[in-house]
C-alpha cells in the first residue's frame, strides 16, 4: 500500500481542472477574516517572521475589543443574574425542602458568599449575622431539619395506613430554636368531609360528612356512614348510628362532636405506652408539653372564602408551583371551636397547617432569619414584658412574614439586606396591633387578634415594638444574644458542630418511631422496609441517606419480632435465616438494642451460652458516657459526653454504635420475648431498659442452666442496677420494678415479688401494664394456700 495515498488524492483535488489553487495565505501569508458591523479595516492573521518566536500575528486588532466587550457583557450578565437570584432560585427550586434544592447546596461551594461580602467592614452586622445563623443554623441544616420530619412522614404513612401522620410547628419548619416543641397532627382517614352532597363517591367505604358554614368555625354532617346508608334527610335511622361520635342538632341531623371525638382519642391514648397524656385544647401533651399531638379530620378542597386566595395579585411569592399543591391538598379540621362561643361542641377549627409548612419550606434562606428573628424577640424581649407577654403568639409573626414575602418582590430578601427585611415585618406587625386586626393569610376577614388584643391593651405592646424598631441592630444584639467581646463566635466553629446538633435532634425525634410499633401487621413493616431502600436509592444528601438506613434497619427489628416463632417445626432453618439476615441489620441502629433481641432470639431457642456471652458484651457497652434515646430529654451533659465521643468523619450508623443506647422494644405478641414475660406483649408492645434487659436474660439463663451461685448474682445486679436506676429513664421504672418482680418471683422470693409490683403501682410517669395483674395473681395463690 502507498503510504503517501491520502496526500496525493489531496493534491488531485488542488489541481482538479489542470491547475493549482493559490490561496491568498499562499501569496501573502495573510487570512483575512470577515467580520460583521461597520469596522474600516478587517483584521489579519500572519505567520510571525520571528523563526525562534514563531506563532501568529494578528493585525487590525478588533479581537481585543470585541473580548473586552464580551467581558463588560458577561459581567453584566452575572450582575443581573445575582440581582435576581431569588427570582431565578424560586423558579428552579419552588420547594426547597426538595432533595434537588439539598443537594444544589451541599454542591454549592460558594453559596451566599457574594452576598456575605458586605459582612468584611461591618464588624456589628458580621456579628449580629453570626450570632443568629448560631442560633438558628446555616440554610444546608434548615433543609435537613425540614427534610428529616419530611421522612419521617414518608415512613411512618408507610407503615401505618390507618391514619396519616403530619409533622408541623417550628421544627418540621427547620426552626430549631431554643423552647422548639414537637407537634405532630394525625389526620383520621376513615371519615370523609366534602363540601356538597353531589361530590359523594359510590360505592362508599368511609363515613362521610359535608362542610357547613365553613367560614372559620364549620359544622360537620353526617351525610352517609361507612356501610353506605345515606343520611341525607334526618329520620329515625339515625338512631342506627354509633353515636358515640355523633349528636342530633335541633332535629337537622347527626353532626360529629369535638367533645366526643376527643374523648375516642383519648380512650386510644389510654392503651399506649408512649409518654403520660394530658389534653390542654385540642392537643394531646406529655407533662412537660414537649409534645403536641392533635387529632384532625381533613378536606380535599379549601373552604370557599379562602379560594380567592390562589388567584389574588401578588409579586414572585409564593411559587405558583407551591399555589397549586395547596390548592390539591385542602385544609384540615381540628376538634376545636371558638372561645368566644360557649356553645361551641358543633363547631371544628379549620387548620391550614400542611399549607403553611409548605409555604415556609418555599422561603429563602434570608426569609426565614427573618422569621426565626422574629420568633427569637418573641421570647426574649416581648415575653418578658408581663403587661403583654400573652397578646403575640409565633403563629401572628409567621403571619407578618407570609403576607410581607407576597407584598415585596423577592429579590429584596437578600441576606445584605437582612436587617432591612425584618423592618418590614416588624412594621407590618406594628400596623396590624395599632389597628387591632390580624388579617389571615388565606382568609383576609378573619381577624386572629379577636380576644387577644383590642384598643384597651395595644397601647403598651405598640409601645415594645416601637422601641425594638428604634434601637435598631444594637438593641438586638443586646437583647437577643449575650455580647462577649473576648470570645467571639466564629461562623467556622458554629458550622463544625452543626452535625452534633443535628445528630440530638434525629435521637430526640427516634421516639416516635414507637408509633410504628402498633402495627400487628409484618406486610406494613415490608411496605416500609421498600420504601426506606427506595430512599436510599434516590436521596443524594448523606444526612439523609444515614435516616433511612436508620429507620430501615429498626424496622427490620420490628419485623423479625412477626416472623413464625424461632421453634416452629415447619421449615425452621428458612425461618431461622430470616431472623439472622434482619438481625445482622437490626444490630445497627444503637449500641446495644438489636444486641439484645439477637440475644432474645438465641434466649428462646435454648442456646443460653450464646444468649450470656452476647449479654456480656451489651452490659460493657452500657456506660453512664452514652447517650440514652428513646424517652426523656438529652440533657446538655450527655451532649457534651456525645461530642467527645464522635466526629463528623465519622457516618452517622457509626456514630449510633459507638455513642448511643437505646431501650429493647418488643412488639405485641412478639416471638423473641422469654415465655417468663409473655404476660408483658399480651395486650399491647412493652419497651425495657437494655441494662435491666441484661441482667433479666442472665437471670433467666443461669436459671435454665441450674447455676444458682450466678443465678444470684444476676439477680442481685439487676436489684442494684433498678435500685440506683442506673441508665433507667423516670418513665420505665415502673416497667424495670415489674421485671425485677418477675425474676424474685421465679427465685421463690414470693414476698419481694409483691412488694416489687406495689411499688410499680406507685411510680410516676408511665404504670407498669401487668403489675396489678401479677399483684393479684400472687394474693390468689397466697389464698388457695
Amino acid at each position: 500500500m502507498n503510504a503517501n495515498s491520502t496526500d496525493q488524492v489531496s493534491n488531485e483535488d488542488a489541481n482538479l481542472f489542470g491547475m493549482w489553487k493559490i490561496t491568498y495565505w499562499d501569496i501573502y501569508g495573510v487570512k483575512r477574516f470577515p467580520y460583521r458591523g461597520n469596522r474600516r479595516y478587517t483584521p489579519l492573521l500572519y505567520q510571525s517572521l520571528d523563526m525562534l518566536e514563531g506563532g501568529m500575528i494578528i493585525s487590525n486588532d478588533v479581537f481585543g475589543l470585541t473580548i473586552s466587550q464580551f467581558e463588560r457583557m458577561f459581567k453584566a450578565c452575572l450582575d443581573r443574574r445575582k440581582i435576581h437570584e431569588q427570582y431565578i432560585t424560586n423558579l428552579r427550586y419552588p420547594d426547597k425542602s426538595s432533595n434537588e434544592y439539598l443537594e444544589f447546596l451541599e454542591n454549592c461551594t460558594d453559596c451566599n458568599t457574594d452576598q456575605l461580602l458586605w459582612l468584611k467592614n461591618e464588624g456589628r452586622e458580621k456579628y449580629f449575622y453570626e450570632c443568629l445563623v448560631n442560633e438558628i443554623g446555616t440554610e444546608i441544616d434548615i433543609r435537613k431539619r425540614q427534610r428529616l420530619f419530611i421522612i419521617q412522614d414518608m415512613i411512618y404513612n408507610g407503615i401505618m395506613p390507618q391514619k396519616r401522620r403530619i409533622a408541623s410547628g417550628s421544627l418540621s419548619e427547620g426552626l430549631d430554636l431554643p423552647g422548639s416543641d414537637f407537634d405532630i397532627m394525625y389526620e383520621m382517614i376513615d371519615i370523609d368531609v366534602i363540601h356538597n352532597v353531589k361530590k359523594i363517591k359510590h360505592p362508599i367505604y368511609r363515613t362521610t360528612c359535608v362542610m357547613e358554614n365553613d367560614i372559620n368555625y364549620p359544622r360537620l354532617r353526617l351525610v352517609a356512614d361507612k356501610d353506605g346508608k345515606s343520611f341525607l334527610t334526618p329520620c329515625a335511622r339515625c338512631k342506627s348510628v354509633n353515636e358515640s361520635l355523633f349528636v342530633s342538632s335541633s332535629g337537622k341531623g347527626l353532626y360529629l362532636s369535638v367533645n366526643r371525638f376527643l374523648r375516642k382519642m383519648w380512650h386510644s391514648f389510654s392503651f399506649t405506652k408512649c409518654m403520660p397524656i394530658f389534653l390542654h385544647g385540642p392537643c394531646f401533651s406529655d407533662e412537660r408539653q414537649i409534645y403536641d399531638i392533635t387529632y384532625c379530620l381533613r378536606s380535599k378542597y379549601l373552604p370557599r372564602n379562602a379560594i380567592p386566595w390562589g388567584t389574588r395579585h401578588r409579586c414572585q411569592w409564593p411559587p405558583n408551583l407551591v399555589i397549586d399543591r395547596i390548592i390539591d391538598n385542602g385544609c384540615l379540621l381540628v376538634p376545636i371551636g371558638p372561645k368566644t362561643t360557649s356553645d361551641n361542641d358543633l363547631l371544628w377549627r379549620l387548620s391550614f397547617s400542611v399549607a403553611e409548612k409548605m409555604l415556609v419550606h418555599s422561603l429563602n434562606f434570608t426569609q426565614l432569619l427573618c422569621y426565626g428573628l422574629l420568633k427569637l424577640m418573641l421570647k426574649r424581649i416581648v415575653s418578658t414584658q408581663d403587661e403583654v407577654k400573652d397578646l403575640l403568639c409565633s403563629y401572628f409573626l409567621k403571619t407578618a412574614v407570609f403576607w410581607v414575602s407576597e407584598e415585596v418582590d423577592i429579590d429584596k430578601f437578600q441576606l445584605s439586606q437582612l436587617h432591612y427585611c425584618f423592618s418590614l415585618c416588624l412594621d407590618k406587625l406594628i400596623s396590624w396591633v395599632n389597628t387591632c386586626t390580624c388579617p389571615n393569610y388565606f382568609i383576609p376577614e378573619h381577624n386572629m387578634f379577636l380576644g387577644k388584643i383590642n384598643f384597651s391593651n395595644n397601647k403598651i405592646l405598640i409601645c415594645v415594638l416601637e422601641s425594638i424598631k428604634c434601637r435598631g441592630i444594637d438593641g438586638l444584639i443586646q437583647n437577643l444574644f449575650q455580647f462577649d467581646n473576648q470570645n467571639h463566635r466564629l461562623l467556622g466553629t458554629q458550622f463544625e458542630s452543626s452535625f452534633i446538633m443535628l445528630d440530638i435532634l434525629r435521637y430526640t425525634c427516634y421516639r416516635f418511631v414507637e408509633g410504628m410499633s402498633r402495627s400487628e401487621h409484618i406486610e406494613f413493616y415490608y411496605n416500609g422496609l421498600a420504601m426506606t431502600e427506595s430512599l436510599i436509592k434516590s436521596e443524594s444528601s448523606e444526612f439523609v441517606i444515614g435516616l433511612c438506613k436508620l429507620y430501615n434497619f429498626k424496622i427490620k427489628q420490628l419485623a423479625a419480632q412477626l416472623l413464625p416463632s424461632p421453634n416452629t417445626m415447619v421449615k425452621p432453618y428458612n425461618i431461622r435465616k430470616c431472623y439472622h439476615q434482619h438481625y445482622q441489620d437490626g444490630i445497627n441502629t444503637d449500641a446495644v438494642s438489636g444486641w439484645l433481641l439477637y440475644a432474645s432470639f438465641y434466649y428462646v431457642t435454648g442456646n443460653f451460652n450464646v444468649t450470656l456471652k452476647i449479654t456480656d458484651y451489651v452490659l460493657s457497652r452500657c456506660s453512664p458516657d452514652m447517650v440514652c434515646i428513646g424517652y426523656g430529654h438529652i440533657c446538655k451533659l450527655h451532649v457534651n459526653y456525645y461530642k467527645h465521643n464522635v466526629h463528623s468523619e465519622v457516618t452517622f450508623i457509626d456514630r449510633m454504635k459507638i455513642a448511643v443506647i437505646n431501650n429493647v422494644m418488643y412488639l405485641k405478641y412478639s416471638s423473641l420475648i422469654p415465655k417468663e414475660l409473655k404476660l408483658e406483649v399480651e395486650d399491647q408492645f412493652t419497651i425495657i431498659p437494655s441494662v435491666v434487659m441484661s441482667h433479666c436474660l442472665r437471670f433467666l439463663c443461669y436459671h435454665h442452666l441450674g447455676d444458682i451461685y450466678n443465678k444470684e448474682h444476676a439477680l442481685h445486679d439487676l436489684y442494684l442496677t433498678v435500685k440506683e436506676q442506673y441508665l433507667i429513664q423516670g418513665n420505665l421504672f415502673s416497667c424495670s420494678i415489674t421485671i425485677l418482680g418477675v425474676c424474685y418471683e421465679i427465685s421463690g422470693a414470693k414476698d419481694k415479688a409483691y412488694q416489687c409490683y406495689t411499688e410499680a403501682l406507685l411510680c410516676d410517669g408511665i404504670l407498669s401494664s401487668t403489675a396489678e395483674k401479677r399483684k393479684s395473681k400472687l394474693e390468689a395463690n397466697k389464698r388457695e394456700t
